[in-house]
């Protein structure tokens, strides 16, 4: 290892919706973190690891910080505070807006207090005008004291590479803290249930994805055959949103399992026989016992 080598923990936080998980996948370039414009898409902390010739960033992903209305919600705004300390870095992701409204104002009072260095990054800038994105810059910049200001399009990779060295630029010199093949933290088991939760967060109305969390029951890979077969739950918390999930002759059900399959065959590059459950776990967002079953444990 050379000594101009760098590494370093990089928090991403931001309001819900605002591109983290999307910014994430394109800086890896693999997609290892779950995207949904529907609130609570991410709900662990989530480790992802980019390794180049210069440097190694390990970026945790936060739950978008808003208000908590149940245990849930108090377990994923623990996260995101947890994730703020004993880092190198922090990313603060807003949209190129004008508007800086009530969660905006929350998040930059929490940055105030902190000596590590933060960067702004402004997404979503193929959504606006040049003109509105030097409007934006300014407001923001005036609202708060960021180390660096970078103007980005996460779903569009536009700039990427500009936020990757600012990055460097405030990571210290160090040895990786992970071998270089190293994608994630997370296990096999726990990206699989990301997966269909995710497609059932795109397939599902409104008023039920918050309610949902998925299970993996057995997940076992066939002797001597590239085939494997998982059986997964997905809970929801009334029996109104089971019959929603499963859809008129389980036509919704089916759609959220061919849409999983597919994905997780090309993360597992293996034939997947996957089923899916629907179960009706009663308010479990407020039950500490099954939060901790769930895999949402501080």
């Amino acid at each position: 290892m050379n000594d101009n080598f760098k590494s370093g923990f990089i928090t991403l936080i931001g309001r819900p919706n605002v591109g983290k998980s999307t910014l994430m996948n394109a800086i890896i370039g693999e997609k290892i973190a779950i995207t949904s414009n529907k609130p609570q898409t991410t709900r662990n902390r989530i480790q992802c690891v980019y390794t180049d010739d210069s440097a190694q960033m390990v970026f945790v992903d936060t739950p978008g910080v808003t208000r908590a209305r149940n245990k849930l919600g108090e377990y994923m705004v623990n996260v995101a505070r947890h994730a703020l300390e004993d880092v190198d870095l922090v990313l603060y992701l807003v949209e190129a807006s004008d508007y800086i409204g009530k969660a905006e104002q929350h998040i930059m009072e929490s940055l105030k207090k902190l000596k590590t260095p933060v960067i702004l990054v402004m997404n979503k800038i193929d959504t606006v005008s040049a003109d509105e994105v030097i409007v934006a810059i300014d407001k923001f910049s005036k609202a708060g004291e960021f180390a660096e200001i970078v103007p980005i399009s996460a779903r569009n990779k536009v700039n990427i590479d500009v936020l990757k060295e600012q990055i460097i630029k405030y990571l210290p010199y160090g040895p990786m803290l992970y071998d270089e093949d190293t994608l994630t933290d997370q296990s096999q088991r726990s990206i699989v249930s990301e997966i269909i939760r995710e497609k059932s967060l795109h397939a599902l109305s409104e008023e039920v994805p918050h309610g949902i969390a998925v299970t993996i029951d057995t997940m076992k890979k066939r002797e001597k055959k590239n085939i494997w077969d998982i059986d997964a739950s997905i809970v929801c918390e009334k029996a109104s949103h089971k019959g929603i999930i499963i859809g008129k002759g389980g036509a919704m059900l089916k759609k959220i399992g061919s849409n999983a399959r597919y994905e997780i065959e090309r993360l597992l590059d293996s034939r997947v026989n996957l089923k899916l459950w629907v179960k009706v776990r009663k308010d479990w967002r407020d039950n500490d016992r099954m939060l901790k079953d769930f895999g949402y444990k501080e």
